[in-house]
């Protein structure tokens, strides 16, 4: 049982980690999963402001799931993103503070 616990905590630790990849790939608009779906929409204004809503559902979808089975999320986010994270909604500070600040941002590759 004890090897079957430590395989879903790694299961939704990588999962966790692809949702957030996602998230600040869309976030720094590059590409994504999303935009091999719908390929048209990359001509719509509204299209990057959608796919940033998708990823961060798909963070937020994982990091219920952690919490749900008791496992442990906050350490793969700083504290900011943390709080980002359990507030829920996607405003605009999200997107502007996600990364602590311009000097120290770090984007994904």
């Amino acid at each position: 049982m004890g090897n079957h616990v430590n395989l879903s905590e790694e299961f939704f630790a990588n999962k966790l980690d692809d949702a957030k990849n996602h998230f600040e790939r869309a976030l720094d608009c590059k590409h994504t999963e999303f935009d091999d779906l719908y390929p048209y929409m990359i001509e719509h204004p509204q299209f990057f402001w959608y796919k940033r809503y998708v990823a961060w559902s798909e963070l937020l979808t994982i990091v219920k799931l952690c919490e749900e089975l008791g496992i442990a999320w906050t350490e793969r986010f700083t504290d900011r993103q943390a709080e980002y994270v359990r507030n829920r909604v996607m405003s605009s500070k999200v997107l502007d503070y996600w990364y602590e600040t311009n000097d120290t941002r770090e984007h994904v590759g």
